[in-house]
């Protein structure tokens, strides 16, 4: 798989093992284990490791979606809620990794007409 920028990559699967290790974290803290979840955290991790153009908006919009939906208990349920909160700060966090750090964006840039290309194809 070619990346346009090693650091950039090696953050993004940083991001990656984040979502998938916080799928883990809410279901030992009693939120639950959801199979749907897992895969989408899968899909996502490996959306963003083939660094095509605009995946990181994607991921980004995925996330800020997961906040939104959830913030409002979270704020009205403290302190049982605290995790969450944390969750989501992290979660904001790794947005805005994701749309302004500089290796990351540089990562972002192969051309989706050149899919084949990127998995070793012709």
């Amino acid at each position: 798989m070619r990346t346009n920028d090693p650091k950039g990559r090696t953050m993004v699967l940083a991001i990656g093992g984040y979502l998938i290790v916080k799928l883990i974290v809410n279901a030992i803290a009693g939120g639950g284990f959801s199979v749907g979840g897992l895969i989408l955290d899968i899909v996502l991790a490996a959306a963003m490791y083939t660094g095509l153009q605009y995946v990181n908006y994607g991921v980004s919009v995925v996330l800020a979606a997961a906040v939104l939906v959830h913030l409002k208990y979270n704020l009205t349920h403290l302190p049982e809620s605290l995790l969450y909160l944390i969750e989501a700060a992290l979660d904001i966090g790794c947005i805005l990794l994701l749309i302004m750090h500089g290796n990351i964006k540089q990562h972002f840039t192969n051309k989706w007409s050149e899919l084949g290309e990127l998995f070793g194809g012709r």
